[in-house]
């Protein structure tokens, strides 16, 4: 049996363990060595990568999507696309959907992983009819996650409908690494009887059982694992892609990587990670093994993030006191999935009831937006009081949100005017206006203080 592999340490890895703080630069140089591992994938784009790279890496997203395709031709490039959020945090027009998708895959993906984070398939329905007009892989994620509504049997409702939809392959998402060896085996087993796509498995090493919870998949039939190169794996990061490898070779599996190039990507990486180490941007804090996340299954990148926010606040003291409410908030809404923007959404909450002292004295807009029903159905009933104090008598939204939006991409053209050079600068500055107006500018102030000159030869 072959097992491939997706590498992460281009986004995920990168994202769980230093916040998406990867810049181009610092990757541009063995990005032709990582074309010839042998990987089935590269994901490299998608997830918080294209928030960062406007708010933090002074890049264009575009631009370094481009750069990593041109660098790696013979290798699918896979990104993450949150469905009908695409890559922010609320719903977007169908049209704006379209024409995202459509881009990235001009840009050169080849490979889109959608999901939803309610497991809502009406919110994947267009992103996935759209990857498929273009000639790309539509993969259907489903958001692993534990609750006394969230069974084998719903998995698998699931999964045959995206199938149904097109999708080519299934990705079990497990972001909070709380997927078990047996439970992992037993759904693999079951979407292998019950679907007739590839089964691929995305986990995290947050709780110590990445790879384990890997093995388990692979012998139930599991097609693509997710790992990261050892530098960057581990912690709430993925398991190590060279011991995976290793350990699946040795028991007679077919395996494509090349050990040996496997190495000098490691080599490579291994002086970056020491250096976000020594400056702090690399917590230890999330590369040790913490089994309280089988409690308050918090994802790899939400618990870098929550650890970076109170750092900044210099409120680390509540930590502890922000995981304790970080399950309550989420039974309170009915218990989410907690993946982007979900887990954005019931972490920062979870922080604001711990540092007002008071529950929900203090309601962000996106939780208000949520109970709504703005983001999809919520899988089991959100708290009546809570609903109560949001909603009042109004009624919350039945149907898909998306089909009350008005077309959004001509509107935003229009509205960004000359600062936009492209359609692609368009879908930056829809997905974040204020990071985007601001990268922009700061690119037009480049190219005035740029001089252009030619040199001629006279002989």
């Amino acid at each position: 049996m072959k097992v491939q592999f997706t590498e992460t340490v281009l986004r995920d890895a990168n994202q769980s363990l230093i916040a998406t703080r990867l810049p181009y630069s610092e990757f541009d140089g063995i990005l032709e060595t990582m074309d010839k591992a042998g990987y089935y994938s590269l994901e490299c784009w998608g997830g918080a990568t294209f928030d960062s790279c406007l708010r933090y890496l002074d890049e264009d997203p575009w631009e370094r999507l481009r750069k990593i395709r041109a660098k790696c031709p013979n290798t699918k490039l896979q990104m993450l696309l949150r469905g009908q959020n695409l890559l922010g945090y609320h719903h977007y027009p169908d049209d704006v959907v379209r024409m995202f998708v459509k881009k990235s895959i001009e840009n050169g993906i080849d490979i889109i992983r959608i999901f939803d984070a309610l497991n809502d398939v009406r919110n994947i329905e267009v992103a996935v009819d759209e990857t498929l007009k273009n000639g790309a892989i539509a993969s259907g994620a489903i958001c692993y996650t534990q609750s006394p509504i969230h069974n084998l049997e719903s998995y698998i409702r699931l999964a045959k409908q995206m199938e149904e939809l097109g999708c080519q392959t299934i990705c079990i998402k497990d972001m909070a690494g709380i997927l078990g060896p047996k439970e992992a085996y037993d759904m693999v087993k079951a979407l292998k009887e019950n679907v007739k796509t590839p089964i691929i498995l995305h986990t995290h090493c947050t709780t110590g059982l990445g790879m384990l919870t890997l093995q388990k998949a692979v012998e139930a039939g599991c097609d693509v694992i997710d790992t990261a190169i050892s530098s960057f794996s581990g912690g709430t990061s993925q398991a190590p892609t060279e011991t995976m490898a290793y350990a699946l070779k040795q028991e007679g599996y077919d395996i494509d990587l090349d050990l040996s190039v496997l190495k000098d990507i490691n080599d490579f990486f291994k002086p970056i990670k020491d250096e976000y180490l020594k400056k702090g941007s690399l917590n230890p804090l999330v590369l040790s093994t913490d089994t309280n996340a089988l409690n308050y299954q918090i994802p790899g990148g939400m618990l870098s993030n929550l650890v970076a926010q109170l750092t900044a606040q210099n409120k680390m003291d509540k930590f502890n006191d922000v995981l304790l409410e970080t399950p309550k908030v989420r039974k309170d809404l009915g218990y989410p999935p907690l993946v982007t923007p979900m887990s954005q959404m019931v972490g920062v909450q979870a922080t604001v009831n711990v540092l007002v002292g008071e529950r929900y004295k203090n309601i962000s807009k996106e939780v208000k937006a949520y109970i709504k029903g703005e983001y999809g159905r919520a899988p089991g009933e959100i708290d009546k009081d809570l609903m109560k104090k949001v909603l009042g008598d109004e009624e919350p939204i039945k149907g898909r949100f998306a089909d009350s939006l008005e077309p959004g991409f001509e509107k935003a053209k229009k509205e960004i005017g000359e600062k936009a050079k492209s359609d692609e600068d368009v879908l930056s500055y829809i997905a974040f206006p204020t990071q985007a107006e601001a990268f922009f500018d700061k690119r037009e102030e480049k190219e005035k203080n740029t001089f252009k000159y030619s040199i001629k030869r006279i002989d």
